[in-house]
């Protein structure tokens, strides 16, 4: 049953009341649970839920008069159940999956129900690719709720993408049938500062009746914090600290706090509710980016709410927080959410709530997971060849695309230098006295180099600069095509020959992840839709990443997650420092600063 012919609650409402009123029989009763109500935060022993249509017809303490020849009793035994878990701010394509099978892979922890923003491949296919993500959305078992992406580029001006998304794209995508709302608006300073465009699309977005998203990346809450509030988002998930959470829900925002592959913002938020005591009613959980190995190897949404908990959150809240707080928000509190009369019956079933082993699932009233196993298709798109060849490189590189010239005469160079924080999104901007070598500038000790390699236009351009803080040992280099959110090249190495080498191997395959250590290739992660993603299962792509994780290690690199920062490095929208494909740029000021600076 796909979400283009499930039954509206009004479509299925006379056979809802049929059921509840005990004159017909449920296609399905669960019997016998703990049911956990997420309206009144209450858990109510010995009951029963009649389901009809893919939606609850009732939950009451015996629903034996809703039972007839055909009804299929799942036993409870006693069990909690629990509504779908929701995910509400995430992007599909950091899984590196296809809808398909990040659902396939998301199923079996619970989730049935995320609002995804897709775009990165807005930035490299435009709305023909959100069109693509969408309607692949679309065909799943559960619900997946798409955001039309609201800034491809992130930062006009900042950066080229392989396409622009504009306020018209917008009031186009919000006449489709899985769109939900806009999503994060990046542009914070476009925003604050009134820029007609970015008010244009979030007044197509608030005129079709829907939710504006947010991202906030910036410490000041001041006038420029209240402006952007003013301009219309309505949630945030960029905050870092208790004092972000509070300010945005004071200001009537949600606080949406992450726990990802490599973001780890919960612990340090949610003290707001469990310290401060805050109503927990405007403060979301959400994934933001996990990447398939966490997926197979940890969960997804069951994850970050048994983190939560584990951070002192009351397990009811936490549960809250990963449910009906987040249907409210969308405006789906009568769609979803909840255990309650005319919802889709998505369900859990689960024996603690604290350590929330999913054991049973069922998404619109059919089981699709059991101890850990998708027992449910998960319909694929035909993805056309025009999202499948998107490496446009222009030509092959060699070691002098990669060199940094020094100033003529100079001996050293004090060079601004990008500092990779762990578990963080935002960077550090330092600075390094760097030697210099035949006229080049040499990355020694923590330093290495960066590329930003031109992929949409085949131009054959390469930005360079320095980064510090993965730990690099030996000749060595990393090439991605998964580089938020333009998606051009990220190249990381320490020797110019391997980054050469690196970036042609990604042109041959059309996309993805490559790591290559004295001379030899250690670790390939094939992504031929869009360069972002894999139409292959979960697990076999997240045994190619955990290859290349460990490729990473064998290079010297002990960071948590740290292909995720390595992906982030050209995203400039957090700050302080990030490059693109125009140079490198300072997210304090959004200003290019020269990579090389005179010493004094």
């Amino acid at each position: 049953m796909t979400q283009k012919t499930f039954p509206t609650w009004p479509e299925a409402a006379a056979q809802l009341i049929a059921v509840a009123t005990g004159q017909s029989p449920a296609d399905t009763v669960i019997q016998g649970g703990k049911w956990v109500n997420v309206h009144t935060r209450e858990v109510l022993d010995g009951y029963d839920i009649a389901i009809a249509a893919g939606r609850i017809a009732c939950v009451v303490p015996d629903a034996a008069s809703c039972v007839g020849p055909k009804t299929k009793v799942i036993q409870a035994h006693g069990r909690y159940m629990i509504p779908g878990l929701c995910d509400g701010h995430m992007h599909i394509e950091s899984g590196m999956l296809t809808p398909a099978e990040f659902a396939r892979a998301v199923i079996p922890h619970g989730t049935t129900s995320m609002f995804t923003d897709p775009h990165e491949i807005a930035n490299v296919l435009g709305l023909d690719g959100v069109r693509m993500m969408h309607d692949e959305a679309l065909m799943q078992p559960v619900n997946i709720f798409n955001q039309m992406p609201s800034c491809a580029p992130s930062a006009p001006g900042m950066e080229t993408t392989g396409f622009e998304i504009s306020p018209e794209d917008v009031a186009e995508a919000m006449q489709w049938p899985g769109i939900i709302g806009l999503g994060e608006m990046m542009n914070f300073p476009g925003v604050s500062n009134a820029d007609p465009k970015m008010l244009a699309e979030i007044a197509a977005t608030q005129n079709a009746g829907k939710t504006v998203g947010g991202h906030y990346a910036s410490p000041d809450l001041g006038p420029a914090f209240a402006g952007y509030v003013a301009g219309g988002p309505a949630d945030d998930h960029e905050g870092t600290c208790e004092a972000d959470a509070i300010a945005r829900m004071r200001q009537g925002m949600r606080s949406m706090i992450r726990l990802g592959s490599a973001w780890y913002d919960v612990e340090t938020q949610i003290t707001a509710i469990t310290e401060k005591g805050l109503d927990p009613r405007n403060m979301i959980l959400c994934t933001d980016d996990c990447h398939s190995g966490t997926l197979v190897g940890e969960g997804h949404m069951n994850r970050v709410v048994r983190h939560a908990i584990d951070c002192g959150c009351d397990p009811l809240v936490a549960l809250q927080m990963a449910t009906i707080n987040t249907a409210t928000h969308f405006g789906l509190e009568r769609e979803i959410g909840s255990l309650t009369p005319g919802r889709r019956a998505d369900v859990i079933l689960t024996s603690d709530l604290k350590s929330l082993p999913i054991e049973t699932v069922i998404a619109r009233g059919e089981i699709i997971a059991e101890d850990g196993t998708c027992l449910v298709d998960c319909p694929h798109f035909d993805w056309p060849d025009a999202a499948r060849q998107t490496v446009h490189m222009g030509k092959a590189l060699g070691p002098d695309d990669f060199k940094i010239p020094a100033p003529t005469g100079a001996n050293a160079v004090r060079a601004n230098v990008i500092g990779v924080v762990e578990n963080q999104a935002p960077t550090k901007a330092l600075q390094f006295e760097l030697p210099v070598t035949e006229g080049r500038v040499q990355a020694t000790g923590e330093v290495c180099q960066i590329a930003l390699v031109e992929r949409h236009r085949a131009t054959g351009a390469v930005t360079n600069a320095f980064v510090s803080g993965f730990g690099y040992d030996g000749p060595m280099a990393m090439a991605s095509t998964v580089a938020h959110d333009s998606h051009h090249m990220i190249v990381v190495g320490t020797d110019v020959d391997h980054m050469a080498q690196a970036a042609n191997r990604l042109g041959e395959v059309g996309g993805g992840i490559v790591i290559f250590k004295d001379g030899v290739e250690l670790a390939l992660v094939e992504l031929p839709i869009a360069g972002l993603m894999s139409d292959r299962p979960a697990t076999e792509v997240a045994a190619k990443a955990d290859q290349m994780m460990q490729a990473m290690r064998d290079c010297g690199c002990t960071l948590n997650n740290a292909y995720m920062q390595h992906s982030l490095l050209a995203l400039v929208v957090i700050p302080e420092l990030r490059i693109s494909d125009l140079g490198l740029v300072d997210v304090r000021s959004f200003e290019f600063i020269p990579v090389i600076e005179p010493l004094s």
